[in-house]
């Protein structure tokens, strides 16, 4: 399981945009994704349009009358997403672990129960540099720092670090940190002067993906829903999902080497299936069915072998599938299949039922 805090100080930088979305994103990957809401603001749990009676602070207050474990908030978004919401009592946490014993390690011992639930764990902190976001830092491996390309931005991720770094060295915890250029506007000059900069600066801890400015990331946000469920080929929708497949495949994989992973978990989820013909007359054998749109073409297409033997073999999901052999232009059903189906035509369908 990875732990992941978003975090930057200074508000307006797309921070809250970027847990929802790339949570989103990770699990449109097939990953189980849980997002922890830890701004008293509750952006994140507003921008989903969640309500709940309990949220993050009835786990982490040790004044609360209903204390609860985190699996007792958790709320389902999307398919592979959930998130712990929060709520406004959230502001009063920093007051009431003031004399705790170990309050830096609150969300740390909070989400320890759930390392074998999710892939991910992304902890959208508030704008700020108190309490609550040392707890973020403290319990993740990795914090994402969103950075629109604006000046005091750039200054606002200077001070994030030296945090950073401070809490590697007082409390023996090292995190690594990425920045993540957001809200980027190609038209402007000025952008790309800052993005020098940003590269100049932090080369090497740097995200190549880059957020850009998009209406549809504002638009889902009114909507309560994520931009790959409120318009899935928009812009911004198509940044996050590459924002996640670098998270998942790692900076330097080459867009090669992604598809060929992709290609081999898809693989895994196919069954190989067999169809064979006696036709010795025949000269072409075509397999045509709902799996291939009913269409003739060469990559449906049967190889013969000796004494008029024909094969075709084909990689299928789960599921009940028609189809249809086409023997030198004329439509049959596979003739070693007694499972058929009468179809709209007033004929039947051969149909193969793979498990």
């Amino acid at each position: 399981m990875s732990i992941i805090a978003i975090a930057n100080q200074k508000g307006g930088c797309g921070k809250t945009t970027t847990a929802i979305n790339l949570a989103s994103a990770l699990a449109k990957n097939s990953k189980k994704v849980l997002l922890i809401d830890l701004d008293p603001q509750s952006h994140a749990t507003l921008g989903l349009n969640i309500h709940s009676q309990y949220s993050i602070y009835n786990c982490l207050s040790p004044l609360t009358n209903e204390a609860l474990k985190m699996r007792d908030i958790i709320m389902g978004v999307e398919k592979g997403f959930d998130i712990a919401p929060s709520n406004i009592l959230l502001s009063t946490l920093e007051q009431e672990l003031s004399d705790e014993i170990g309050r830096e390690a609150r969300l740390e011992e909070a989400v320890f129960d759930l390392r074998n639930d999710y892939d991910y764990i992304l902890i959208d902190c508030p704008p700020n540099l108190g309490l609550l976001t040392i707890n973020a830092i403290r319990a993740a491996q990795e914090i994402i720092i969103p950075v629109e390309p604006s000046q005091f931005s750039l200054l606002g991720v200077d001070k994030l670090i030296e945090i950073i770094n401070l809490i590697a060295k007082r409390l023996n915890h090292t995190v690594k940190y990425t920045l993540l250029v957001t809200i980027f506007d190609s038209r402007l000059k000025h952008s790309f002067k800052i993005l020098d900069k940003i590269k100049d600066k932090y080369s090497n801890n740097l995200y190549k993906t880059i957020i850009h400015i998009n209406v549809k990331l504002k638009e889902a946000s009114l909507s309560g829903q994520s931009a790959l469920e409120y318009a899935k080929y928009s812009r911004g929708s198509k940044d996050y999902m590459l924002l996640a497949k670098e998270l998942i495949y790692g900076k330097e994989a080459s867009i090669d080497a992604v598809m060929r992973t992709l290609i081999k978990e898809k693989i895994k989820e196919l069954t190989e299936i067999t169809f064979s013909l006696h036709e010795p007359a025949a000269r072409e054998v075509y397999l045509v069915g709902d799996f291939n749109y009913w269409k003739i073409d060469q990559s449906n297409k049967f190889k013969r072998i000796e004494d008029g033997q024909w094969i075709k073999r084909v990689n299928l999901k789960p599921g009940r599938y028609h189809y249809k052999f086409v023997i030198d232009g004329e439509w049959r059903e596979d003739p070693n299949n007694l499972s058929k189906e009468e179809n709209n035509f007033g004929g039947f369908n051969s149909l193969i039922e793979v498990q």
